[in-house]
């Protein structure tokens, strides 16, 4: 069997844990029934493979979201292609999962961590699903996806793993041209414009702002403010040094949160920007928060990329327990960096360049008013989208 299919060795005394898994009566294992394998030609689904039980496993995705409709798949809108199109696809093609199994993604008890949207990338995507264990599984997996979505890692996990739900925290990155914080006086289309030092630190010291738990019903569309799920958790914000490229300088933000709603991310960032270059005061933060309705520019989906998703909580209860492995991959790391060199930055640079997502976007901060707010209360919420639906969904 391959190395990313290597269990750890299994005590003596979990012998009566592996028998009940084996015949499917355990719901923390899918650990047993190592003796079993698949024949050499996994992608030739044979009557014998289809009897073999299928083992609940996580995947670790990174995709450039270019040209995708998003990660969720939309059935009956073959028109809009999605990550999950392909990579259902793949799966079937690699004998991963019988064919009907692509047309019902519950019966392979398929849950992504994280939906999105259209254009986002993700470097840590964490899909959790139940497949057959073929040989060679990540090659032939691989073989049948575009090269800007691959898979990186597998890992197994307990019976009821579900990726959204076991989730603690989500990391997003946002990579932009730092003459976004460049005064709204100055030229920006000016390619010249490098970031100093003061203006990267008031740029963090508004990031900072953000940790803790506040109420974020203004950075997002259907929630009210007395909407409990408006309420959010950040535990870190801050903006990276810069760096540049192909001439142009770019910085990378970083964000790191229990779960975000639609838009959230890019409307964090957009009010910082519109606070650095001059257009709204630091006031505006604080008033975010309050119950009435502040206009929140929305910074472009460009840019915008899951980073990694994390799982503390298992990792404490089932990462040292002998039959699982704890779900981080700094051994997949590298892998991870490459793929971003190679597929997600250049797409940014590049599209950036071509169509200057950020310095058109610039140009329309004047016509937002800060100072304004709305009396009396938003929409209580009713008909929003659970959360569900919003994880991580902070595109168009």
């Amino acid at each position: 069997m391959s190395e990313e299919l290597h269990l750890k060795e299994i005590p003596a005394e979990a012998n009566d844990t592996l028998k009940r898994t084996a015949e499917g009566k355990d719901d923390h294992g899918d650990i047993g029934h190592v003796d079993k394998k698949f024949k050499p030609n996994a992608e030739d689904t044979n009557d014998e493979q289809k009897k073999l039980p299928k083992r609940k496993v996580v995947l670790l995705m990174a995709y450039s979201g270019k040209g995708y409709h998003g990660m969720q798949r939309n059935p009956g809108s073959s028109q809009f292609k999605t990550i999950e199109d392909e990579l259902v696809t793949a799966l079937v093609k690699s004998g991963c999962i019988p064919e009907n199994h692509g047309t019902d993604m519950k019966k392979m008890s398929f849950q992504r961590c994280a939906r999105t949207d259209k254009g986002v990338s993700a470097a840590g995507q964490v899909v959790s699903l139940k497949l057959w264990l073929i040989d060679d599984i990540l090659e032939k997996i691989n073989r049948h996806l575009p090269s800007q979505i691959k898979v990186l890692g597998l890992k197994r996990v307990t019976g009821g793993f579900n990726s959204k739900n076991k989730c603690d925290a989500r990391t997003y990155s946002y990579m932009l041209p730092t003459v976004a914080f460049a005064h709204k006086d100055k030229d920006q289309q000016d390619s010249s414009y490098r970031l100093s030092k003061e203006t990267l630190e008031r740029a963090n010291k508004l990031f900072s702002c953000y940790k803790g738990t506040h109420n974020f019903h203004n950075f997002t569309s259907q929630k009210g403010p007395r909407d409990p799920s408006a309420r959010r958790y950040i535990m870190e914000m801050f903006c990276e040094e810069p760096f540049v490229r192909q001439g142009l300088e770019f910085a990378v933000i970083k964000v790191k949160g229990q779960s975000f709603m639609m838009h959230q991310i890019r409307k964090m960032i957009g009010l910082v920007i519109a606070v650095v270059r001059g257009y709204a005061g630091e006031d505006t933060l604080e008033r975010s928060w309050g119950e009435k309705k502040v206009d929140i520019p929305k910074a472009p989906g460009l840019g915008l990329v899951l980073e990694q998703v994390h799982f503390e909580k298992y990792n404490k209860r089932f990462g040292s327990d002998g039959l699982h492995e704890p779900l981080d991959w700094r051994e997949q790391e590298a892998k991870i960096a490459a793929f971003k060199e190679e597929h997600i930055y250049p797409t940014i640079i590049q599209t950036e360049q071509e169509e200057k997502s950020m310095l058109n976007w610039l140009s329309t901060l004047p016509i937002h008013d800060f100072e304004a707010t709305v009396s009396g209360v938003q929409n209580s919420g009713a008909g929003a989208r659970d959360d569900e639906d919003d994880e991580g969904n902070d595109s168009d």
